[in-house]
């Protein structure tokens, strides 16, 4: 069974990462794959920066779910997330500041089933992006 470890960025809570976790244990014998989700805030710190957690995330060879779409439009940082082969899956915000809480809460589980797909089908490197009202979109040509 293949495992696949998805971190979720600082910038969404915490507790989306830990409930998405314990949502998704009873489905990985059904889906055929066993995921975990992790946030980057408990695994790496709190502030940590992301040209230090990203080759962390990539040697542990993880997937990134993240509304800073600095990441790929920092050509520095979007070279680091390939040369360490992260996949990354940025949910585009309706607003500057971001998804209200149960907002993204409510994208993300909507959005759960296509997220498994994505990661099953791509192997990273790979960036994926969607919005409040768009189907995610490949941005590997970007």
């Amino acid at each position: 069974m293949r495992e696949y470890k998805i971190f979720i960025d600082e910038n969404l809570p915490s507790q989306i990462a830990r409930g998405l976790n314990i949502l998704q244990q009873p489905q990985n014998i059904k889906d055929g794959m066993k995921i975990e989700v992790h946030s980057i805030k408990d695994v790496f710190g709190e502030g940590s920066k992301d040209e230090d957690w990203i080759p962390e995330v990539g040697k542990l060879q993880g997937i990134v779910i993240t509304q800073d779409y600095r990441i790929q439009s920092l050509k520095h940082q979007r070279e680091l997330y390939k040369q360490h082969g992260v996949g990354i899956l940025f949910f585009s915000p309706p607003s500057k500041t971001g998804f209200a809480y149960w907002d993204i809460v409510k994208q993300l589980v909507t959005r759960w089933d296509k997220v498994k797909a994505i990661i099953k089908k791509n192997s990273p490197p790979f960036a994926f992006r969607c919005s409040a009202r768009t189907e995610f979109e490949s941005l590997d040509d970007a």
